[in-house]
């Protein structure tokens, strides 16, 4: 069975789903004229809240939107993921997932804008919004909604629960010898506590949670990289020579060819933001806003706070203490690199940071999964799901999951063929609404802003 999903695994990871995601955030990536470098100081402006409207329909916050995506991104590909990349693609890994980034943010864009623009709320105010709307109302076709909820509601017991689970038992288990279940019935009492209040409440948690556990995870990062900083052109230059030329063998490490970096980069890139996805989509469509422009360009943010920023300062690390060449990979590896830059302190900041980083994870994508059930079965089971999510949550905390992990990877890729396709062809109706909106200098600066 394990070989079996691993061959699926290597097909639905391989070529095609990759070039399709960058090729795709290319082609939109042009539709909008580089929207991401072109409005990206706008876009901060949005989250500050200075044209935030409390009468606008939506649950929560340009803020709260983009913390409760984030939650879901920043997780263990920012820790586990980046380790691997370079473990097995080399240091050059690195560039393809700034690459894969920088393009992803325009996927970010289109898909969060359609997500607004298609968003269904309900009579009591609530919203339920993802790709599974723009498919069904943009694009026609509901069969297409209905695979991508599907394979979103799978996904999410997947890397949403049991691998973070088990990422956050693992740690704790080794650092201070907490038993994996009762670490494993913890987390889903605690998840449980926050996602019976909904959107709302995840937002709220994740808009204190994701600040505070992004800038203690820079914070430990920027001291290795500070106590290396001599070494740091250096670091560069070994990341971009190897996007192009390949790793040579060095010590434990094995190597890796041009076409095995450009993978594994866009491989974790992809797994560490989720561009492209549809995830993302399913939080950013609760906004408070009826300028879906406005929410893409605040979610187009997410790939940049979580690759650019972070994946690169793990990835740093690892490069600058020379640990890459350890043999090791994954989140041993990360471990390792921090443990050599600040010696007892550092594997403390991994283990909190894959502690925090997987809870956030666990809370947001239980929104991503009972958004999906409610859109396949109705809004009786949305009870139900979060029920079984937190029971479930002891037990990936509990078991090996090697196939868990490589099952959660192919319903992740699977998630991204019909929102692509949604993505192509709904580009017309990105391309107008995005001329619409900036034709407009009264949507764009509207009077009375603070």
């Amino acid at each position: 069975m394990e070989n079996i999903l691993g061959i699926v695994n290597g097909i639905v990871w391989g070529p095609i789903t990759i070039v399709l995601l960058v090729g795709t955030g290319v082609l939109m990536t042009l539709l909008v004229r580089a929207i991401q470098i072109r409005k990206f100081r706008y876009a901060w402006q949005l989250i500050s809240g200075k044209f935030d409207n409390p009468d606008d329909p939506g649950e929560i916050t340009h803020f709260q939107a983009l913390s409760a995506a984030l939650s879901a991104t920043i997780g263990t590909g920012n820790i586990a993921g980046v380790g691997t990349a370079v473990a097995m693609g080399g240091p050059g890994a690195v560039f393809w997932m700034w690459v894969t980034a920088v393009f992803g943010m325009a996927l970010k864009y289109c898909e969060c804008l359609l997500s607004l623009k298609y968003r269904h709320i309900h009579a009591d105010g609530s919203v339920s919004a993802g790709p599974m709307y723009y498919l069904e109302h943009g694009l026609g076709q509901k069969w297409l909604g209905m695979m991508f909820a599907f394979f979103a509601a799978v996904a999410s017991f997947g890397i949403g629960n049991m691998v973070q689970a088990n990422s956050v038992a693992e740690p704790l288990q080794t650092a201070f010898g907490i038993p994996k279940l009762a670490t494993g019935l913890v987390i889903g009492v605690l998840v449980f506590s926050v996602i019976v209040g909904g959107i709302k409440r995840i937002g709220q948690v994740a808009s204190a949670l994701v600040p505070f556990m992004a800038i203690f995870y820079i914070l430990g990062a920027a001291i290795v990289i500070l106590r290396n900083f001599e070494a740091v052109p250096a670091a560069f230059a070994l990341i971009f020579n190897d996007a192009f030329s390949g790793s040579a063998a060095s010590g434990g490490f094995a190597g890796a060819a041009v076409a095995q970096a450009i993978r594994m980069g866009v491989a974790r890139g992809v797994f560490s933001n989720e561009a492209g996805l549809g995830s993302a989509p399913i939080a950013h469509g609760a906004a408070q806003t009826e300028e879906p422009v406005r929410e893409g360009l605040v979610a187009m943010l997410g790939p940049f706070i979580d690759t650019i920023v972070i994946c690169t300062m793990t990835a740093l690390v690892i490069v600058l203490t020379g640990s890459y060449s350890s043999g090791l990979s994954g989140a041993d590896l990360t471990a390792r690199a921090f443990n050599m830059g600040m010696p007892v302190l550092g594997g403390y900041v991994v283990t909190f940071g894959i502690v925090v980083f997987a809870f956030s994870t666990a809370i947001s994508w239980s929104y991503y999964g009972d958004r999906s059930v409610e859109y396949l079965f109705g809004p009786t089971m949305i009870t139900p799901y979060r029920i079984l999510y937190c029971l479930i949550l002891p037990v990936g905390a509990a078991v090996e999951l090697n196939t868990v992990w490589t099952i959660s990877d192919i319903f992740n890729a699977l998630m991204a063929w019909p929102n692509l396709i949604g993505l192509l062809f709904l580009s017309g109706v990105v391309l107008r609404s995005t001329r619409e909106y900036f034709s407009d200098p009264a949507r764009v600066y509207p009077a009375g802003s603070k």
